[in-house]
């Protein structure tokens, strides 16, 4: 069985190069769920065009070279280019397209190797599939294929440790062979644990050396991983309707407080009804298909006919929401309180919504920091370090409190200045931070 040491050799790296073509499959796919999914489907135009060998769809329309890399990254410099093709997708949509400076090339060709090996629902449904008879386009056989997948490792696993285990054999016998050839003495009794035991005693010096550096690693990494407890960074729920955010705040200009009416008056920003969507939306249908699409869900959870007129029928169906920014419920958070009284701006904790095209997330605290106007942070967005360094960094007043002419800071300035000491030391660096008038006490966060 082991005679033959090539054939075993080549079997491994068969599995090798098959295994690291399924983790670029794998990776493509977590990208396009990541960072397309929101605006692309492979195989139905939704609102981005359909992905499915969309390279090919590129070069056949006189694209350049690279150009498609140029719009993944930034489609604004494709377009400056004067790339014929790129100015052509500009005017496909009204909604523009997010940038992506941070994909790579192999990135963006493991994302669309992923979709082109996708099949068609469509097709598969032409072809005459029945649902139940195990085809692609059945959905409880797309539930089965996923879950098979763990099965998959599992065997690669079982292939990886039979080869371990034969190359060991291998070397183990060609050690007693040598032995024999020189006249050593050779005790092929040994167990592999008494071998490994007599060897590691040998070795002992650099084995408890090895062994403390794993200790040690071990005992790092398991506490940088309890510091990702509870972390959301990235967090991005499905949602019943695709909002883009870009277009209503960015292209049209509607103030956040137009839908989050509570923010300025209430502990939750509040969530707009349907009655404020119809608003606007009974005169706007949508430019496309699949903004007609979403907008059809707004008409049928108030109720409303388009047809003629339009008329509402009574009929509703309440829309679920998945909501983002989920707090423990031993946290207490107003909106009313830092967006009145402390004037913080939505895009400090929510980014800019102006460009947001995708679903709302948890935005990453890198982000964060590059919008003009944010205070820089470092600690993990919606964490308790986050919450208590933006307070030590955020000023109620810029110089003494009394020059905000207002009645409340007026009287917390006048009780300071019974202590002078304590206020100048305050003002040492120019401003009173939330932090120096109680915002790091526990009660102020904590029920």
């Amino acid at each position: 069985m082991f005679r033959n040491l090539k054939n075993w050799c080549f079997g491994a790296l068969v599995i090798f190069f098959t295994t690291g073509i399924s983790t670029v499959h794998a990776q493509g796919e977590a990208l396009f769920k990541a960072k397309c999914a929101s605006c692309h489907q492979p195989h139905k135009n939704s609102t981005g065009p359909k992905l499915f060998q969309v390279r090919q769809r590129w070069a056949d329309g006189g694209a350049g070279e690279g150009a498609i890399y140029t719009w993944v990254n930034n489609w604004q410099n494709a377009v400056a280019s004067g790339d014929p093709y790129a100015v052509q997708i500009q005017a496909w949509s009204p909604t523009a397209m997010s940038q992506f400076p941070d994909l790579k090339k192999e990135d963006i060709d493991a994302i669309m190797d992923w979709v082109d090996s996708q099949p068609d629902p469509a097709a598969a449904g032409a072809d005459g599939a029945a649902a139940g008879d195990g085809t692609a386009a059945d959905p409880a056989a797309a539930t089965e294929e996923e879950g098979s997948a763990g099965w998959i490792w599992i065997i690669l696993g079982v292939i990886f440790i039979t080869i371990i285990l034969a190359v060991g054999g291998v070397r183990r016998q060609l050690k007693f062979a040598a032995a024999e050839n020189d006249g050593e003495e050779v005790n092929d009794q040994l167990t592999y644990a008494e071998e490994l035991k007599a060897w590691a005693w040998k070795y002992r010096l650099y084995v408890g050396l090895a062994s403390l550096v794993l200790v040690i690693g071990f005992v790092v990494s398991l506490f940088l991983g309890l510091y990702s407890i509870g972390t959301v960074e990235e967090y991005q729920p499905s949602q019943p309707i695709a909002f883009p955010h870009a277009i209503h705040t960015g292209t049209n200009g509607i103030d956040c407080k137009y839908c989050h009416n509570s923010v300025t008056k209430s502990k939750s920003a509040g969530l707009p009804t349907v009655n404020v969507c119809m608003n606007c939306h009974k005169q706007v249908n949508g430019r496309t298909p699949a903004q007609q699409e979403q907008i059809a869900k707004i008409y049928e959870a108030a109720g409303w006919d388009p047809a003629g007129s339009g008329k509402y029928t009574g009929k509703t169906k309440p829309i679920v929401w998945n909501k983002v920014h989920v707090l423990p419920d031993h946290v207490y958070f107003n909106h009313s309180q830092h967006v009145v009284v402390g004037g913080v701006d939505c895009k400090q904790c929510h980014g800019d919504m102006t460009k947001q095209t995708e679903a709302v997330k948890v935005q990453p605290v890198s982000e964060l920091n590059k919008i003009e106007g944010n205070i820089p942070l470092t600690k993990t967005t919606m964490t308790m370090g986050w919450c208590i360094e933006c307070h030590k960094e955020k000023e109620i007043s810029t110089g003494s409190l009394d020059s905000k002419n207002d009645g409340y800071y007026n009287e917390i300035h006048r009780r300071l200045m019974k202590d002078k000491k304590l206020y100048e030391k305050y003002l040492e660096d120019g401003k009173v931070s939330v932090a120096e008038l109680g915002g790091w006490e526990c009660a102020k966060c904590h029920y």
